[in-house]
């Protein structure tokens, strides 16, 4: 798409936009070309657009509304792509990661009436969407508000998979084709666990939660997790933690053994993660196990004596239905999952359905916005509640990540780093450290390397970098000492 805009001030916005509706698109700045273009003129006091998608075209024009030039833009580019398109992405003009700071900010200074009104004649944001971040806002404040201003949490990257699915654009690596790199990899990361702690400890910190992802940390042997865990005990003060979680999300490399060793250093939460309960789906996307083996893994978990067991649901995955994914969903609860988390398919640029490559195409967005509204409903209906969200970029129908509990199984550690709550320290390749200062508000990032090949060869400047972490306590004052 070629946009065509007479100021340079809301170029960014504008793309943004656009990418509401077009996400996949190629989008440029110039002179109107090819079979998608947007026009627009700010000037008098007013906004004009004018849109011509493959053949049809539409005109809006608005004077400027009370909440300013920006904002009237945003609102007069999104109705009428809506017009032109016949989609309605429902969280209007909005296209932040974490829409829950905005209203959180908005609720302190407006109150509840106020924040909800803003939502729905600034941003244009839908009725249904409005409820949902207030529920979410009033759960993590809850939560939030208990976390010391010298706590922590601490995340462990385990980037590696069985196999790669063909959605996913996380920094992962098949076994099939990494494997040999994992031992050396593990003996870098507990010398990195140990340096992260000698800090942590040294600034006085009060670790939290832990949080070992991926990848899919339990693609790793239970003598190399039992090495992982059995660092983490030892450089840390443990007793202070109050969640310990494992993403165990691919049901193929869930063992007895493996989750005996988890259960005996403390691991409170897991993750099973079917993403559909549609072998059909399932075999579409590449992901190399069954309905059946997710059902086993959960069963499996819950004799080896985890309740608080976590199950991810994709919505949009391609072949799926509305139909089949409610039947997910309700499989879900069946089985009695604590915790269950619903996703909105977002393909990135590095995912393999991103290239065209995948055989199959994800579900239209009017499919996935069903998809998400129903599994919403039938949660709510039977005791779940939403307590963290998050969106990403190029998600179908522009839609949002929920995580669903019943009332006491939060996942902590979910709702601390979408808040940004407190400091982050991260080991482990693609681990993104981050630094938390309240007074004066600061947040700084320390990047390790993403790729484990990377990670291995500049180890010495992953723990350089860690230096980082000091310098930034002692400059923002953050705790005493």
């Amino acid at each position: 798409m070629t946009i065509t805009l007479n100021t340079p001030n809301y170029k960014h916005e504008t793309e943004a936009l656009v990418r509401l509706f077009f996400p996949h698109e190629k989008i440029s700045f110039g002179t109107p070309s090819g079979e998608k273009t947007l026009q627009i003129e700010i000037s008098g006091g007013a906004v004009f657009a004018r849109a011509a998608i493959d053949g049809k075209t539409a005109t809006k024009s608005s004077v400027f509304n009370e909440y300013g030039e920006k904002y009237t833009m945003a609102a007069t580019v999104y109705i009428l792509l809506a017009e032109i398109t016949g989609i309605k992405p429902p969280w209007g003009t909005l296209y932040g990661v974490r829409p829950a700071h905005l209203y959180k900010s908005l609720l302190a200074e407006y109150g509840d009436a106020g924040a909800a009104h803003i939502f729905e004649n600034k941003y244009l944001v839908d009725k249904e969407k409005i409820a949902l971040i207030f529920d979410v806002v009033k759960q993590e404040s809850g939560i939030t508000a208990l976390s010391a201003k010298n706590s922590f949490s601490l995340y462990i990257a385990i980037p590696f998979c069985p196999s790669r699915c063909s959605y996913c654009s996380f920094v992962s690596h098949s076994i099939e084709k990494a494997g040999g790199l994992l031992e050396q990899y593990v003996c870098m990361l507990l010398r990195e666990i140990h340096r992260t702690a000698e800090t942590a400890n040294a600034l006085g910190l009060k670790l939290e939660t832990v949080y070992l992802g991926g990848g899919t940390p339990t693609v790793l042997s239970s003598g190399q997790l039992e090495k992982i865990f059995t660092a983490i005990k030892e450089s840390f003060d443990t007793g202070t933690v109050r969640e310990y979680t494992v993403e165990a999300g691919r049901p193929d490399t869930i063992s007895a053994e493996k989750l005996s060793v988890m259960k005996t250093f403390g691991v409170s939460r897991i993750s099973i993660n079917p993403q559909s309960f549609n072998d059909g789906v399932l075999s579409a996307v590449g992901r190399q196990h069954t309905a059946q083996q997710a059902v086993d893994a959960y069963m499996l978990a819950k004799s080896c004596g985890f309740d608080n067991i976590n199950m991810d649901f994709i919505a949009a995955l391609p072949t799926d239905t509305p139909g089949a994914f409610e039947k997910s969903i309700q499989k879900g609860i069946a089985l009695g999952a604590p915790s269950i988390t619903v996703h909105a398919l977002a393909i990135k640029s590095g995912a393999y359905l991103a290239g065209g490559s995948a055989k199959a195409q994800p579900v239209s967005a009017e499919n996935a916005q069903i998809m998400v509204s129903r599994s919403a409903t039938l949660l709510r209906e039977n005791g779940y509640i939403p307590y963290y969200m998050y969106r990403q970029s190029k998600s179908a129908g522009n839609l949002e990540n929920v995580g669903w509990c019943r009332p006491g199984y939060e996942g902590l550690y979910n709702i601390f780093m979408i808040d940004e709550t407190h400091t982050v320290l991260s080991a482990g390749a693609g681990g993104v450290t981050l630094l938390k200062s309240a007074k004066p508000a600061k947040i700084e990032r320390i990047y390790n390397y993403k790729y484990p090949y990377e990670y291995i060869r500049n180890f010495d400047t992953v723990l350089q970098r860690k230096q980082r972490i000091k310098d930034f306590y002692q400059e923002y004052s953050v705790v005493e000492g």
